[in-house]
């Protein structure tokens, strides 16, 4: 075996440190629910453990780095450390290279192609007959030109209406998706950190649709006591409360988000990993956080039912294995007509990566 060796570069070692850190800062700033101070303590911590850190090159010197990078700024009265747009973006970006890193651009222009004939699509070599309304640029010439020969003859040659005939489209589709993300206490029960990683996902999401699906949309919004709608911008800062769960108010905004949405087809996306046990109710939230309390339960699958006959599918994504829980879950999903995955934080990203995907192959 024959070995190259070359001159060291420092700034080539420079540049992998720097990109790891990069990588490991905004999983930290995700978090810790984008505040930089606690991030660069925490880094600051682990670079002392692991070494990473030195007299070289210090955690104020990449604090330093993120600033002429525009990452980061001070306030005017340099209390304080925020985050800028382009640090905001960073964070999605990474979260996207982390979870969807393996996909390769989609070579549809940002469609979302179906089993279905229609308008707006390429051309496939199937043909049928001219109707009213159809583009001249869809006429098959050749075969029209044939069907004029053989129904009036050379010396007489014509051609009519009735001889011609068009290419058949893909139809394409486009997809409306809400993302309704838990922030009930239940998301950093027991010393696991859920929700995270569910940010990151709902930060992928974006990017990925942005990128290859340009002509979808994406809304994000967060249940725990109260829903409310939040933007792709502001995901790195939720966190998690000392919430209840109210997943029936989650069902009741992300229709409202959808109603005004052209597309085609129409889905919420549900990440969550515990059972109901919350509802608005004449004004005042009613709460019961022991066992499935039958009236929350029957209220949620009620909105459920209502998403059915509006034709959005759900699809729920427990980040739990509690058997006790998976009764709701099935009521909820059968009500629907929806989906629903027992998934793994690690595998969160692949499970909704695929379901997405898969609604380019079928009308919703």
């Amino acid at each position: 075996m024959r070995v190259r060796y070359s001159e060291w570069d420092d700034n080539v070692t420079r540049e992998m440190t720097l990109k790891n850190l990069m990588k490991l800062f905004t999983h930290l700033l995700t978090q810790s629910s984008g505040d930089v101070e606690k991030a660069l303590k925490w880094m600051e911590q682990l670079g002392r453990r692991y070494g990473f850190f030195d007299k070289d090159f210090t955690v104020e010197d990449f604090k330093e780095f993120l600033k002429d990078e525009n990452y980061i700024q001070e306030n005017e009265a340099a209390t304080a450390v925020t985050l800028t747009s382009k640090g905001e973006q960073r964070i999605r970006l990474d979260a996207f290279e982390e979870i969807f890193s393996s996909l390769k651009r989609d070579a549809g222009g940002g469609n979302h192609r179906t089993n279905y004939l229609g308008e707006g699509g390429d051309k496939l070599p199937e043909t049928r007959e001219f109707q009213f309304g159809d583009m001249i640029a869809d006429i098959d010439f050749t075969r029209s030109i044939h069907n004029a020969i053989r129904n009036h003859g050379l010396e007489q040659f014509a051609m009519e209406e009735d001889d011609l005939e068009v290419n058949q489209r893909e139809q394409m589709t486009s997809c409306a998706t809400v993302m309704l993300v838990d922030i009930s206490h239940s998301m950093i029960l027991y010393g696991e950190d859920r929700i995270t990683p569910a940010k990151k996902v709902a930060m992928a999401l974006a990017e990925f649709i942005q990128s290859r699906y340009p002509k979808d949309s994406l809304e994000v919004a967060v249940f725990g006591d109260d829903v409310y709608q939040v933007s792709t911008r502001d995901l790195p800062y939720i966190s998690v409360g000392p919430f209840h769960t109210n997943t029936k108010g989650g069902l009741e905004l992300a229709q409202r988000l959808l109603q005004s949405k052209k597309q085609v087809n129409k889905q919420i996306f549900m990440i969550t990993d515990g059972k109901p046990s919350a509802i608005f109710e004449d004004g005042r939230i009613y709460k019961n956080s022991f066992g499935l309390d039958p009236k929350i339960v029957n209220q949620t699958i009620n909105e459920a039912v209502q998403c059915r006959r509006k034709g959005i599918v759900i699809t729920t994504f427990m980040i739990t294995s509690d058997p006790y829980l998976q009764d709701f879950v099935d009521r909820l999903t059968k009500a629907n007509k929806g989906r629903a995955y027992f998934a793994s934080l690690d595998k969160l990203g692949s499970f909704i990566l695929t379901d997405y995907v898969r609604n380019r192959k079928k009308k919703i």
